[in-house]
């Protein structure tokens, strides 16, 4: 290729908010530039909470368009991710069923309920290796199915959202092995429908497509496409479909058996492995296992992230009082240690509001003192948060039976050089912080490979390495942290 970038365009579509990025690899370097950013909001109605499948798709065709304009060369391809879980039913036709329902759907929690009855939760857990919670594909297409069992005839397909994407790209219908394997419905640890469980709950066998792995080429943008972008033949590719999958392939590891966290309004926490693991306490701990692009297994749990000091944020803005982040870490840095600590994960924080109010009222309950100043509420946030992490570490370890050496930390997180490093300094391991576009990353570097000029997940890795700047964070005042984790061990759960 000589000094000539060659382009691809990732879709990255979060629950709040989605971008296009074009990517450009020249030789071993990896940029990105943001073409379009637009939000992601879900519309409730009637009783229904729904995806606006409609609008997404003009915004990632209006991403394309603004992606094929002013490069030196043609764009080779785009793929999308997603975050989990959610699906829709496309007819014989090819037209969308209805719009995708939202995983916070209430109505979700009574039909895993129903599934329940038929199959327990820890058979459940061995059969798909996915922690059972309402959220669940399997328990959303259940209750689609209970009420709604015309829509499911024998030419009807279901798509998970990446693959909803790709097929009206492209034309073709499959589901990507990483987005499907967050659903419940694959054997654990393995790229088939379960077809025994599928079967057991009356689900039509009909429903379900191929499975593809990472890397496979779906086809080109389908011929009207073309037209409307004026492009070429542009590739459709299937990456690590779900956004995490994405985000772990372009973690700069250069080691095998390193934690990682993927930090951003809430964190994912977890460890890559041949195998799932699947017994009764990690189940109990609240473990899930969920497919690599390398055909592994990434064991994880869902922990908090910086959603309460996003809530908190918003709660000085109504009361006109404007932080910048680095104000509020330079605040929190004049605060002694280890004051106060709070469950990041108590149901007291799930819901928006008045988080600082909420934050002291916490900690008087729990016989603490109140942290009153800006810089204190922050402070008892971030150390809280790091010292969840530290639990799950110790948790990973009880479920392998080996304790991660190092931790690497990628996503928005990561602009948080305070909970870095308080992160080292609670689980006594080395945090390596970055990069911060991940799953953006991961997805382009993901389709390079597809068009082989990028080789396995390690040379993916490398690239990754060489591309972006990481920081590492070293344990610090070990023994203090010691004296609060005990503290946070012993808090009311």
């Amino acid at each position: 290729m000589g000094n000539q970038a060659s382009y691809v365009l990732a879709a990255d579509f979060g629950a709040g908010s989605g971008r296009v990025v074009r990517g450009a690899l020249d030789g071993r370097r990896l940029t990105l530039q943001e073409v379009h950013r637009f939000a992601n909001e879900p519309v409730q109605l009637g009783d229904e909470l729904c995806w606006d499948f409609l609008r997404l798709f003009h915004e990632l065709k209006q991403g394309i368009q603004k992606g094929v304009e002013g490069t030196s060369s043609p764009v080779q391809s785009i793929a999308v991710d997603t975050w989990g879980v959610d699906y829709a039913l496309v007819d014989g036709a090819g037209r969308l069923r209805r719009n995708p329902r939202h995983y916070r759907d209430a109505r979700h929690a009574k039909f895993m309920n129903h599934v329940l009855a038929v199959v327990s939760e820890r058979e459940l857990y061995s059969m798909s290796g996915v922690l059972p919670q309402q959220i669940n594909t399997l328990f959303q297409l259940f209750g689609h199915l209970q009420e709604s069992a015309a829509e499911a005839d024998e030419d009807t397909r279901l798509l998970f959202m990446p693959d909803l994407f790709h097929y009206y790209l492209s034309g073709e219908q499959a589901c990507e092995y990483t987005i499907a394997s967050t659903s419940g419905l694959l054997h654990a640890g393995e790229s088939r429908w379960n077809e025994p469980l599928i079967s057991r709950l009356g689900l039509p066998a009909s429903l379900f497509p191929r499975l593809v792995q990472p890397g496979t080429v779906l086809g080109t943008l389908t011929g009207d496409l073309m037209n409307e972008f004026r492009t070429g033949p542009m590739q459709v590719v299937c990456t690590g479909s779900h956004d995490t999958a994405s985000a772990l392939a372009a973690i700069p590891a250069f080691e095998s058996d390193f934690a990682f966290i993927s930090c951003g309004t809430w964190s994912l926490m977890g460890v890559e492995r041949e195998l799932p693991v699947l017994s009764d306490l990690s189940r109990e701990l609240g473990f899930t296992n969920e497919g690599t692009v390398s055909g592994s297994v990434r064991t994880l749990k869902n922990r908090s992230g910086l959603w309460l000091l996003q809530e908190c944020r918003r709660q000085w803005q109504r009361e006109n009082r404007w932080y910048s982040h680095e104000e509020l870490i330079q605040c929190a840095s004049t605060v002694r240690s280890h004051q106060s600590l709070l469950l990041p994960g108590d149901d007291d924080f799930i819901s928006p509001g008045d988080m600082p109010e909420r934050i002291r009222r916490h900690c008087l309950n729990t016989g603490q003192k109140a942290p009153e100043t800006v810089g204190a509420i922050v402070r008892c946030i971030l150390e809280s948060l790091a010292l969840e992490f530290r639990q799950t570490l110790d948790e990973l370890e009880q479920i392998t039976g080996t304790r991660p050496p190092v931790i690497h930390m990628v996503g928005g997180g990561v602009h948080n050089r305070m909970l870095c490093q308080f992160t080292a300094n609670a689980a006594g391991v080395p945090v390596i912080a970055g990069p911060v576009e991940a799953s953006s990353a991961g997805n382009c570097l993901l389709q390079y490979a597809a068009h082989g000029e990028a080789g396995s997940l390690s040379d993916v890795r490398d690239i990754a390495a060489a591309s972006f700047d990481t920081e590492t964070y070293m344990p610090q005042d070990s023994e203090c942290w010691e004296e609060a984790y005990g503290r946070y061990r012993q808090l009311p759960r």
